[in-house]
């Protein structure tokens, strides 16, 4: 009997034992995490149950202040609607967010949070409640946005002295020779002579080189008349140098600000001639739209195409995605061997910078 008692009665210890620890390490846990992150809990609306000491700190809000209201108490209004509304069809079905976010705290300052926030699902599959672990960066973000900065004067400054450099070499250098080329041939009508001759096909393949010099550096077009007129001056120069064809689609209503519309014309070029190099095709094409408050630009081809994951990133790749960041651009590559290359560009029309 004594057995029969103290059987049950060491399992029901154990179990106690084990429940001891369980507790212990949910407590530990918990105290991590309040150490480290940002925690916050919320039920299944969004209304805020449940928040620790750092998440006070961060947003100035005291605990009885945060509790029972949602997130739109630290809405800075820097994110869209539609930024919300994808957060919100993500975790409301079941699937974990990550992300980053602006908020705005109870004085007014602003901070920014690196933000996982994942759903606690019930025996049907629904959220009842959420749980969001967040780790502040604002001071990653100014650095980040210091860094686009002095990016965009980097390739500003770039830009300039291309320019620059252009119409020097065009109006200067380019203009002497061709004089040059005038006296020689007015010596040529006057008489024929082998070496006159040769001056004059070494003039005017000077005069041609710097023609191509300057228009590499800096098309006058450009600035002249706007992209899409000096898109289709260098798409008709590469395709009559190259012979590769290039197909080029345009809907764009209107002039874009100067530094996205070089951002554009630099990446075009840029990835056209990769494809010269690389691809091995004879035909390409170039499609730009414009959509809402987004230009989009498309660069194919079908040619060698490569691996992306074995591939390291050249200067030229690593240009172009610079040049993207700098007017708040998303740039991206995609490539399989024997398929083709394509390289999206997605550039906001209007890159003002909220406060």
């Amino acid at each position: 009997m004594d057995k029969e008692i103290r059987g049950p009665l060491n399992e029901l210890a154990d179990l106690e034992l084990e429940l001891k620890k369980s507790m212990q390490e949910l407590v530990d846990i918990k105290f991590a995490l309040d150490e480290s992150s940002i925690v916050v809990f919320t039920d299944s609306r969004g209304i805020i149950t449940y928040v620790n000491d750092q998440f006070c700190r961060i947003s100035k809000y005291s605990q009885e202040e945060l509790l029972g209201h949602d997130h739109r108490i630290v809405n800075s209004g820097y994110h869209s609607k539609d930024f919300f509304k994808e957060m919100w069809r993500k975790i409301g079905s079941g699937e974990v967010w990550k992300g980053e976010i602006r908020n705005r705290a109870k004085d007014g300052s602003l901070y920014w949070m690196d933000t996982t926030i994942v759903p606690f699902l019930n025996e049907k599959g629904k959220p009842y409640q959420y749980l969001a672990i967040r780790y502040e960066i604002t001071e990653r973000k100014r650095v980040e946005q210091e860094l686009k900065k002095m990016m965009s004067s980097i390739i500003g400054v770039q830009e300039e002295e291309r320019k620059r450099l252009s119409r020097n070499l065009h109006d200067g250098i380019g203009q002497n020779l061709y004089s040059h080329l005038i006296t020689i041939n007015r010596l040529l009508s006057e008489m024929d002579h082998p070496l006159l001759q040769q001056m004059q096909k070494e003039a005017t393949q000077l005069i041609e080189e710097i023609r191509e010099i300057s228009w590499e550096l800096r098309p006058s077009v450009l600035d002249d008349l706007g992209l899409v007129p000096a898109i289709r001056s260098f798409l008709a120069r590469y395709s009559e140098h190259y012979n590769i064809d290039v197909y080029f689609d345009c809907v764009l209503n209107q002039r874009l600000d100067i530094s996205i519309e070089l951002t554009i014309y630099r990446i075009i070029q840029e990835a056209l001639t990769n494809i010269r190099k690389y691809a091995a095709v004879t035909e390409a094409m170039v499609t730009i739209r414009e959509m809402d408050d987004v230009v989009r630009v498309m660069i194919e081809d079908k040619g060698n195409g490569f691996d992306i994951r074995k591939q390291t990133p050249g200067v030229g790749l690593f240009s172009m995605d610079e040049r993207a960041r700098s007017v708040d651009g998303g740039f991206s590559i995609y490539s399989t061997p024997g398929m083709g290359t394509k390289i999206i560009l997605e550039v906001p029309i209007s890159t003002a910078e909220d406060d």
